[in-house]
């Protein structure tokens, strides 16, 4: 099997032994050289640079600006094996972000023209209308802002830490990169071994709006019990997140319907003209699968929708009558479609003109289609005004919050899902992993749970959550050119899906379930320990539940995601590692270390890690900026990986630490970050740290960070 990463295009890469660094030659030819070798598939050299300049091509249009460290560690058998560490910037930090906001203003814009298109209501409504409209005007033209300063910004690829509570960058990750540790072996010719990532990224959160109430799970809990209490004054109907989730699926569904239907009805007249059965019945087929979609619809929803619009809230019109025909709360939406469609008697067709005969049906149809769709839309908008109604303003206040966390969790989890496919790019065990069942998508953080990062922690959980609503497609770019390989996103807020382009090369190797535009799904979890004094302050003196809340809870979800992975895939396409120990016996101990009451267990991270890489997952690491303590634990992942999976001597294990701290990859992320190259640690905060997370004498300092 042919294995052509497509990281490997820098044009010099630093050689690293312990105190001694040598400039080499540039690599891109000698990766090729290196690749043939490795895989021993015999090609013709201009097939393989095909194939490798397409790796690069979709590589640049995501990751830039390369900082690259090669270190030689010494194994047990007093051998020597080479660890390549490269860290680049993403593009994605600032694209997804700026497409996230035309989405987000796109979506207000279509509320308030929901909400103009309710007609004449009663005066209190209509107050509670002009408020509402007022209020998504503010957001639209807060986020146009935003917008129009981002689209200033050019060349830039990172936000950095010092910029984190800037506000015309809330949208954008901290401090996002990429983290990969390649390793290699052997005495006369250098051997592929294994690769290792990690996407580094600060804690998704609302630096600039601040944590002085907590952050959203706190804030959206306190929110919810207060709108029962608003729901009574404003006369409205309470409804719950789920059923205002709902009712915006719906509308999204009732948008999409007309014209599916439409565009069916006229392939079942295009068969009727051109006198094909075999084609009437298929036409028939879809639209009968279509026309039972309105069945799905929340009966308890429209029900107390069309209370106040059916009695004292509309304004006496013939629209309140034909909603009241339409909708009595008993009749299902779909009935007046359904007889349509299933009895259109094919057999009984004279030999006359098939389509004449069928006009007046789809006519009926096309009419009723537009009529359904009329009135759920309208019952649907008078949901979300009743709940928008009892939540002015803090209800927009936290939209607004959650708009600004998810757009930071968003963009690394595209980032990490792109480096992922782009690793597994010919992992045919991988790929089928990833259309049969998903990824998952593991997040560490390292945020103490005391004074303002459990705001972040309560921001970044959310945040995390809502990753769910996220699906990934695979598309074949229209062209290399790196502007036609950049992802894409679409949707609305209750559904969002990446479109992520290959070059048509790399897209044709790909399984037909994929290339068919297979939806792709990321499963999110995360695990948080504190390790910092303020945790230590926090075990003591405070309340650390909510960090025990969280990882019993993502425990749960990972032990699903790997109960249906079994059931769904042989393990034998999961990844081989030299520490054999089971997945299943990973799970119980992760298990038991969450329940188990001790101070800075760490091993609840070192565990979910490994578990990570051993389903094929994508790997996060988290702290406030990404800068210091995700540092630290980024080191100590690689080594240990050097020592558990590549028989790293132990009497190299600390110099080799200390050395990527010292000398590697995450310095220079330090120095790119406050122009200072020391973490920003002192004497007294280190003595709290779990000891494998200390950096080595003269690289800490009081900074600026």
């Amino acid at each position: 099997q042919l294995l052509l990463p497509p990281l490997f295009y820098n044009k010099h890469v630093i050689k690293m032994e312990i105190g001694k660094i040598i400039q080499t030659a540039e690599c891109v030819s000698v990766c090729i050289l290196v690749f043939c070798a490795a895989s021993g598939v015999q090609r013709e050299q201009s097939l393989l640079q095909c194939i490798f300049f397409s790796f690069v091509s979709f590589s640049l249009a995501v990751f830039k600006n390369p900082v690259c460290k090669v270190y030689r560690f010494q194994t047990v058998d007093s051998k020597w094996m080479l660890v390549r560490e490269q860290m680049e910037e993403c593009t994605l930090s600032f694209s997804i972000p700026k497409q996230l906001l035309s989405l987000y203003i796109q979506e207000d814009m279509m509320r308030v023209q929901d909400l103009r298109e309710l007609g004449e209501l009663s005066p209190h409504w209509d107050n509670l209308r002009k408020e509402v409209m007022t209020r998504y005007g503010g957001i639209i033209s807060c986020y146009q802002e935003t917008l129009a300063e981002l689209d200033k910004i050019t060349g830039c690829s990172f936000k950095p830490s010092c910029c984190k509570a800037q506000k015309s960058l809330e949208f954008i990750p901290i401090n996002l990169h990429t983290q990969r540790m390649r390793v290699t072996w052997g005495r006369d010719k250098w051997q592929l071994n294994a690769i290792y990532d990690i996407v580094t990224v600060g804690a998704p959160a609302a630096h600039f709006q601040g944590f002085k109430c907590g952050g959203l799970q706190r804030l959206l809990s306190r929110y919810e019990a207060e709108k029962k209490s608003f729901s009574t004054a404003y006369q409205c109907i309470y409804y719950s997140p789920e059923h205002t989730a709902k009712a915006q699926e719906v509308l999204s569904t009732m948008s999409l319907l007309q014209p599916l239907i439409t565009s069916l009805a006229d392939q079942l007249l295009q068969a009727a003209q051109e006198h094909s059965s075999p084609g009437l019945r298929d036409a028939l087929k879809n639209l009968s699968d279509k026309v039972r979609l309105p069945q799905s619809l929340p009966t308890p929803i429209f029900t107390t929708a069309f209370i106040p619009l059916n009695s004292c809230y509309f304004c006496q019109s013939s629209q309140q009558l034909r909603h009241t025909v339409i909708y009595n709360h008993t009749t299902p939406v779909c009935d007046c479609l359904q007889p349509v469609v299933m009895n259109v008697p094919i057999t009984s067709f004279s030999p006359g003109d098939w389509r004449e005969q069928l006009c007046p049906v789809v006519t009926r149809l096309k009419e009723c289609v537009m009529e359904v769709v009329e009135k759920a839309k309208r019952a649907m908008t008078f949901v979300l005004l009743q709940e928008a109604a009892c939540s002015v303003p803090q209800g927009f206040l936290l939209q607004q919050r959650r708009d600004v966390v998810f757009s930071q969790a968003l963009a690394a989890l595209a980032c990490g899902f792109v480096m992922r496919l782009y690793a597994g790019i010919q992992d045919k065990g991988f790929l089928r992993q990833l259309h049969l069942v998903g990824l998952v998508a593991q997040f560490e953080s390292l945020l103490s749970t005391y004074s303002e990062e459990i705001g972040m922690l309560e921001d970044m959980e959310v945040g995390i959550s809502d990753l769910q609503k996220v699906m990934f497609k695979i598309t074949e770019a229209k062209s290399d050119e790196l502007s036609d390989l950049q992802p894409l996103v679409c949707g609305q807020r209750d559904h969002f899906a990446v479109e992520v382009p290959l070059p048509r090369l790399v897209f044709q190797t790909l399984p037909e379930e994929i290339k068919e535009g297979k939806p792709l799904q990321v499963f999110p979890v995360l695990f948080n320990v504190g390790i910092n004094e303020q945790q230590t302050i926090a075990e003591r003196f405070g309340d650390i539940s909510l960090q025990e809340r969280i990882n019993q809870k993502n425990f749960e979800m990972l032990e699903a995601y790997y109960k249906t992975l079994s059931e769904k895939l042989p393990l034998e396409c999961l990844p081989c590692f030299q520490t054999q120990t089971d997945i299943k016996e990973l799970l119980e101990t992760l298990g038991q270390n969450v329940v188990t009451k001790k101070r800075k267990n760490v091993e609840i991270l070192w565990i979910a890690g490994t578990i990570c890489r051993r389903l094929n997952g994508i790997r996060f690491t988290s702290c406030k900026s990404a800068k210091d303590r995700t540092s630290m634990s980024v080191t100590l992942e690689q080594c240990a990986l050097l020592r558990d999976e590549h028989q790293l001597s132990k009497d190299f294990f600390t110099p080799a630490l200390n050395c990527m701290r010292r000398e590697g990859c995450r310095i220079e992320n330090v120095q790119k970050n406050i122009r200072c190259r020391k973490y920003a640690f002192n004497m007294l905060q280190l003595m709290a740290f779990p000891k494998f997370y200390r950096p080595p004498e003269g690289t800490y300092g009081k900074v600026d960070s």
